[in-house]
Parts: structure tokens; sequence; C-alpha cells
């Protein structure tokens, strides 16, 4: 299914996306060593319910999960990238943690990820796999617009990656949002321009690029979860939430605090 917005529904999406980007701002600015996976678990939750939302995870159950997922927020450290299943463990230093997070409020939703070192160690090669993804999310925002199709936004975020030297993987990627969190069209994480679904104004997206240091296959952790490096390399996610407005993209997933 993929929705088209009315201004009304995209004015309540740009609340979802605001509300997404201050939960996961806040859970940055607490995430420390010592903290335990847990313990974001629980803070997620209690501000999405002062918030008046609703998580789009605790009840999910996929086809390619073990659900339902039964937390509110996806929490990855070191190799794990996608729906990191919350589980008891303590933050070291220098820890790569991803936050992934979709919540809905008066019934539309938004999604974003972010990932980031704790603590002071910073190793150089995951910072560069942080920024690469971070650097295919603004370029596939930017290829993203009225008129412009699907293979557009993935060859923009596709070469990107490439060029940093990443292998990307094409079973999960970005996708539709809107009154549910999962929605069509699939959003690849590479792919060819001028292909593809055409962008039409209140269409959203949640873009997602996502990659592995060394690989480009995925295995399944023994929760039915949480999606690890084949390898045990490190791995990072970038992600925003945006609107296709007659003038191009909108991003609906920045902090207030920005």
């Amino acid at each position: 299914m993929i929705e088209i917005l009315n201004p009304a529904e995209l004015a309540r999406a740009k609340e979802s996306g605001a509300l997404v980007a201050d939960i996961l701002h806040t859970l940055k600015s607490r995430s420390a060593v010592g903290t335990n996976l847990l313990e974001i678990d629980r803070w997620t939750q209690e501000m999405i319910r002062e918030a008046g939302a609703e998580s789009c995870y605790v009840d999910y159950a996929p086809s390619f999960g073990r659900g339902p997922f039964g937390h509110y927020i996806c929490t990855g450290v070191n190799d794990a990238v996608l729906h990191g299943l919350p589980r008891d463990y303590t933050l070291a230093d220098g820890d790569l943690l991803t936050l992934d997070l979709a919540v809905s409020k008066d019934g539309v939703a938004a999604d974003a990820a972010i990932s980031f070192i704790v603590g002071e160690s910073k190793p150089a090669e995951s910072v560069a796999m942080i920024d690469a993804t971070e650097r295919a999310l603004t370029a596939g925002i930017a290829a993203a617009g009225p008129g412009a199709r699907i293979g557009d936004i993935s060859y923009a975020i596709g070469s990107v990656l490439s060029a940093a030297g990443y292998p990307i993987n094409t079973e999960f990627g970005g996708h539709g949002i809107g009154s549910t969190m999962h929605q069509d069209p699939h959003v690849p994480n590479t792919g060819r321009p001028g292909r593809g679904y055409k962008l039409r104004p209140g269409l959203l997206l949640a873009l997602e690029p996502w990659v592995m240091a060394d690989t480009a296959q995925l295995v399944t952790d023994a929760d039915g979860w949480t999606l690890r490096s084949a390898t045990g390399c490190r791995t990072a996610h970038s992600e925003h939430t945006i609107a296709i407005t007659n003038d191009g993209a909108e991003i609906l997933t920045l902090p207030n605090h920005s």
C-alpha cells in the first residue's frame, strides 16, 4: 500500500517526527558507559507514554521476526545493525550503538535511527562508517522530490556507500510510512536512476542507509530478531522520515533542540 497524506495528516506527521527525533536526542545524551540496553528501552517507553503516543514496535510481529517484538526501541551494538532486541547488556567505552525508533501519534507514524560511539574512545573506522551512512542519507534526501523516482534516491545513497568502500545489502532498506510503520514503496540502498515509483507530494518515506564494514551478509541472532554482520564486523545505520513536498523533501525527524 502506498499512502499519499493530505495536509492535515502531514501536520500530524510533523508532530510524530519531532517526537521521534526528540526521544532519540534524549536517549543519546543519556547513553553512557555503564548504561544498560534495558534502561534505554524503559526510558523510551516512559517518553512515548508521556507524549500520549503509541509504540510501533511493541506489538509488531512481521514475517522476518520472531514476534511480537515486545520492546519499544531497537538497540544495536557493534555488529548488530537492524532490529536489535534490547537485552541485558551494559555499554562499554568505544561501543558503537544504533538506536532505531518508530512512534505513532494521532494516527501517523515516523521512523528514525542514529548511530554513535559511547564513551571517550572513538575508533576511526567506526567514525568513518557512521559518517558514510549520514552522508548517504543526506544524498538520498537531496535526490527526493516531486517527479523523481525511487531509483534516484537509491542511486544517490548507493553511490556514497560504494565510494566509501562498503558492501551494500538490499534485503532491507527504506520504506513508505504513514498510518502504519512499514508500507510500499521499498527503497533499496542502491539502485538505478530513473527507475521505480514516481514521487508525489504527500508521500512519506523513511530513508535508512546502513552498512557493515566488510560484508553484505546478515545473520539472525538467537533472539529471532537482531540482525548481525555475518563476519562480526561493526555496523552503522542512519535514518530520517521525509515528506515529499512541491519544493523537494522535508525532513520530519529533526529534534527541536537543533
